[in-house]
């Protein structure tokens, strides 16, 4: 459909090429369709276009709309044996970490021909449900969706520290005594949430943009910093670090369903629930 397709794309020469229609013609579409709907849809800022927010509403409904319609007029099912398309997941740093090798193995092994986007993202945004046609969004259940959502695996909290803190000290000692090295994000993330709710004091030692670096610069400069268990155990075979259980419950990982026809949706969600069972 040319309006999805743009409202994907956000960009008219790449629509075209999606839907198999010339620059000129998705032109013409684009411009028939906002008088039809009122709304310009695509805008300029800066570089690239953005969508209005009139436009961010209809992506769900419109995805929806055209899932009906391929059950009504049953087009062919999905063949990941021979089809090529770009399959867009976007996912979280550190569930990529834990994550993405199996779904890399799983993707290569039963659709050989397609080619798989991983869109890492530190905190979900609006614009991570619907920029570059996702096909599914793996966050915990911590973060908020405007979309329904379905519990892909559990995980629990760890938290990490250098190996030179005190022995006798409990976690809960850790997260309010060492300092904490953190994603440098617009809001923090998960699970500090948890701990403000339970109004236990803690102190930012460090920001950093790079995840990755987290658990490297707490096990050789100090520190403590909050990772997932799956996460600080992988970590603790690249780097010296004191591993401990998160002092509170905290919620799971979800997927989001954002995709565009039954027979893949049934697939990738095999797929990804095959992944999780691998952890």
């Amino acid at each position: 459909m040319p309006l999805l397709a743009l409202l994907e794309k956000r960009s008219v020469t790449r629509a075209a090429e999606r839907v198999g229609l010339s620059q000129p013609a998705m032109s013409h579409a684009l411009t028939r369709m906002r008088r039809l709907l009122g709304d310009d849809l695509l805008v300029r800022h800066g570089p690239g276009l953005t969508l209005t927010p009139r436009v961010l509403e209809l992506i769900a409904p419109l995805r929806s709309a055209l899932q009906q319609t391929a059950r009504i007029v049953n087009f062919p099912s999905f063949d990941p044996a021979v089809d090529d398309r770009v399959i867009t997941v976007a996912i979280t740093n550190s569930t990529a970490f834990v994550v993405g090798p199996h779904l890399v193995r799983l993707v290569v092994e039963r659709a050989p021909n397609a080619t798989l986007r991983l869109r890492t993202i530190t905190v979900p945004t609006e614009a991570t449900f619907t920029d570059q046609g996702v096909d599914v969004v793996l966050i915990s259940e911590g973060h908020f969706s405007p979309y329904p959502r379905e519990r892909l695996y559990d995980d629990r909290c760890a938290v990490v520290a250098a190996p030179d803190t005190p022995p006798d000290a409990s976690a809960l000692d850790l997260l309010t005594i060492q300092p904490h090295v953190v994603v440098d994000t617009d809001r923090r993330a998960f699970p500090y949430a948890v701990l403000e709710e339970r109004q236990i004091p803690y102190r930012v030692g460090q920001l950093i943009s790079d995840f990755l670096l987290v658990p490297f610069m707490v096990a050789r400069a100090g520190g403590v910093a909050l990772l997932r268990q799956r996460v600080g155990a992988a970590m603790q075979t690249l780097a010296d670090l004191r591993i401990a259980e998160f002092p509170f419950p905290i919620p799971g990982l979800d997927r989001n369903p954002l995709l565009t026809d039954q027979y893949f949706i049934e697939w990738l969600r095999a797929l990804l629930f095959d992944v999780a069972g691998r952890l």
